[in-house]
């Protein structure tokens, strides 16, 4: 079993709440921006975290 990554606890605990930080924005934004370090698996958490923002389902919080 491999350990889950930064961005896997940060998309469990988004889903959980239903909610986003501005830093958790930045940290995929960054993540993104630096697409060698990152699995097929993070990015399709960030895509699903990013589609929920977009219909609404996730409530943005500083």
């Amino acid at each position: 079993m491999q350990p889950e990554s930064n961005i896997e606890k940060i998309v469990e605990r988004i889903f959980l709440t239903h909610r986003i930080t501005r830093a958790d924005q930045r940290i995929f934004m960054m993540t993104l921006l630096s697409k060698d370090s990152l699995s097929s698996k993070e990015q399709m958490l960030i895509d699903r975290v990013f589609e929920a923002l977009r219909q609404g389902l996730l409530r943005v919080v500083d």
